[in-house]
């Protein structure tokens, strides 16, 4: 199978639109993790159609003969999950293996550096499936295995960063709708990590699946969220508990709740998995940050990107994270986050990944992304 078959031809438009929206949600990103000018210097569309020609014979061999791919690879069963065997192509063009020693130190419990001001990131992404929640979760307890004060906002109705967190989300129990609804303290939401000190959490319920429909006559409804957020981290200054970092998890798509997660929010921070309808949604979701920037939230901007579920052994994923690096060059970061069996079986055992194995490849790569973040991001903050 030719490469056209896998990215299609309809995809141009979208990746078109790709290019032009990159500049102008990431043009006030006060974290550079870069010293170029890498962000916009490469046509994703001639760059596609270069590795049509490139690649189209290496890959009609992975695709029509995968007994003698198979065969060429190392046995995997005899190597960790992040030393997968990789094509040339794929290893030329990987980024930094997850095992780094950044990642083992920040899981020993290196302290990290404090930003000046809490920073919240608002973690979004339109297509599901992606690794938003696993993100958020995993991210934010490296954060807090640090030292650093972090609370997570489930803003999604499932409340699947409540189960991996431990936290207690069945109806009765008071949750962010509460806060958007009926306009309930933040502080009477918020409940403790019992796994992760300095871990803290507003859970989501069942109840949040209804909030879009009563949201809608309200009095500014898109910024109730941002408004109760404010008055909870003054709150915990006055009692000299500062909160470091807040992370809000969103659902996978563009409501009224993940709205109110970007007027709440000063950065953007994006999981990408490293398959191509991940690009093409790319699009729609940088449109609509800066629709939001435009009309409700001037500071908002792509802060951090993500590459989530890499493969070292397909040429795919070496495609995608080469794409997404030159059009987000500084906002990408180094780490990337490999397929792992420990980070899908935490959350059944009410934990992350970093309590859960924490020298598994998966926290290893989320503790990693942790440092980087925390490192770059020292020094700044958010607007509160």
């Amino acid at each position: 199978m030719a490469d056209a078959a896998l990215f299609g031809n309809t995809a141009e438009a979208a990746r078109d639109e790709l290019a032009e929206v990159a500049a102008a949600v990431t043009s006030d990103d006060p974290v550079s993790r870069g010293t170029g000018n890498e962000s916009g210097d490469v046509d994703v569309v001639e760059t596609f159609r270069q590795q049509e020609d490139k690649d189209q014979d290496a890959m009609t061999d992975l695709q029509t003969t995968p007994t003698t791919a198979a065969a060429a690879a190392p046995a995997p069963v005899t190597t960790p999950p992040t030393a997968y065997p990789e094509t040339t192509s794929a290893r030329a063009s990987a980024p930094a293996a997850a095992t780094t020693p950044a990642g083992r130190a920040q899981t020993e419990g290196e302290a990290l550096p404090a930003p000046r001001r809490t920073r919240v990131m608002t973690v979004a992404n339109q297509k599901g499936g992606v690794g938003k929640t696993t993100t958020t979760v995993n991210v934010a307890a490296a954060l807090a295995k640090a030292g650093l004060r972090v609370l997570v906002l489930d803003l999604d109705p499932q409340g699947n960063a409540s189960t991996a967190l431990g936290i207690p989300h069945h109806a009765e129990v008071p949750s962010v709708y509460d806060v958007l609804v009926d306009g309930a303290p933040m502080r009477d939401v918020v409940q403790s990590c019992p796994d992760v000190p300095n871990l803290l959490c507003a859970p989501a319920t069942i109840d949040l699946a209804g909030a879009e429909i009563e949201l809608v006559s309200l009095v500014a409804r898109e910024m109730r969220l941002g408004r109760a957020l404010t008055a909870y981290l003054r709150d915990q200054e006055d009692r000299d508990e500062r909160i470091d970092y807040v992370l809000i998890d969103c659902p996978p798509s563009l409501g009224l709740l993940t709205i109110n997660a970007f007027v709440a929010a000063e950065e953007v921070f994006i999981p990408i998995q490293c398959e191509y309808y991940a690009l093409e949604g790319l699009s729609q979701l940088l449109k609509n940050i800066e629709l939001i920037k435009a009309h409700l939230n001037p500071s908002l901007h792509v802060s951090t990107i993500l590459l989530t579920m890499y493969d070292g052994r397909t040429r795919l994923s070496a495609q995608v994270a080469d794409e997404v690096r030159r059009h987000f060059g500084q906002q990408v970061i180094r780490s990337t986050v490999p397929r792992s069996v420990r980070i899908s079986e935490a959350p059944s055992h009410g934990q992350t990944v970093m309590t859960y194995d924490p020298t598994s490849s998966g926290a290893l790569s989320y503790a990693a992304a942790a440092v980087e973040i925390a490192r770059q991001g020292a020094g700044e903050g958010g607007i509160r």
